[in-house]
C-alpha cells in the first residue's frame, strides 16, 4: 500500500522490512566508531603497509618516517578496534591485519577511490 504526499512516495512494506533490518543502535555507533578509526591517514598508511606485509613497529616507522612512539601509538587504537593483530618472535613484535575483513575493507576502499 503506497501513500502520498508532495514530496515522496512512502511504500510501507519496504519501509517496514528496512526497519526490521536495521542494526540495533548500539551495532550502529559501534560500526560509526569503527569507520572513525580509518579517518585517520596515519592509520591508513599503517593498514596499508600491514596489507602488504607483516612487519615490526620498527619497519613501519622507516617506511612512513614516523618515530616508532607515534606508530605504536597508532598501533594501540588499531589493536583496540581489531583491525590489527600480533605475534612475538623472540623479542620481535610482528604485526598484521586482523582478518580477511580488515582485508576486504582496504581492498575495496582502494578499488573505490581509484575509480
Amino acid at each position: 500500500m503506497e501513500e502520498k504526499n508532495e514530496y515522496m512516495t512512502i511504500d510501507r512494506d519496504v519501509a517496514q522490512s528496512i526497519i526490521d533490518k536495521m542494526p540495533e543502535e548500539s551495532e550502529l555507533y559501534d560500526l560509526a566508531d569503527l569507520f572513525k578509526v580509518f579517518g585517520d591517514s596515519t592509520r591508513i598508511k599503517i593498514l596499508y603497509a600491514l596489507y602488504e606485509n607483516e612487519m615490526c613497529v620498527y619497519d613501519i616507522a622507516n617506511i612512513l618516517n614516523m618515530t616508532q612512539s607515534a606508530i605504536s601509538h597508532q598501533l594501540r587504537i588499531l589493536k583496540q578496534n581489531r583491525l590489527v593483530k600480533y605475534r612475538k618472535e623472540g623479542k620481535t613484535v610482528l604485526y598484521t591485519l586482523a582478518d580477511q575483513h580488515v582485508f576486504t575493507i582496504l581492498s575495496q576502499g582502494i578499488e573505490h577511490v581509484e575509480e
